[in-house]
């Protein structure tokens, strides 16, 4: 007979299916500590109907490009809420953002070099063709 705390959970194959998420990044999202479980006489993972927005939310915070350290820092301010802890996720986004557009930088400079590259092998496979 199921009692009322098995008709609110479900198997992490269920939570994959409802978040588009793999079971192996569920299991990952687990051992970072970004996710919970608890668990049958089996071993089996059960999963509180309320992971699944938990699981979009860190979804969003990866596509934002933050790492998992990262996102267990900010975790709290969806779980507990408080104005220090928002003004930390503030902060810890702003950082982010900051370290990511230094990357973008980076990454613009490089692109530049390269075009660099390409326009001077251009030039000389165009000379040595002429030739």
């Amino acid at each position: 007979m199921a009692t009322n705390s098995d008709a609110v959970t479900m198997k992490i194959g269920e939570l994959a299916r409802l978040t588009g998420v793999s079971a192996r990044s569920l299991r990952y999202y687990e051992q970072q500590g970004l996710l919970h479980s608890t668990r049958s006489a089996g071993g089996q993972r059960h999963y509180a109907a309320a992971e699944v927005a938990r699981v979009e939310m860190i979804r969003r915070l990866f596509d934002a490009g933050l790492s998992s350290k990262v996102i267990a820092r900010l975790l709290p301010c969806v779980d507990v809420g408080g104005s220090e802890i928002a003004e930390d996720a503030f902060t810890t986004m702003l950082g982010e953002r900051d370290r990511l557009t230094a990357d973008i930088d980076r990454l613009v400079e490089a692109r530049s070099a390269l075009d660099q590259l390409i326009e001077i092998n251009t030039r000389y496979r165009h000379e040595a063709g002429a030739a």
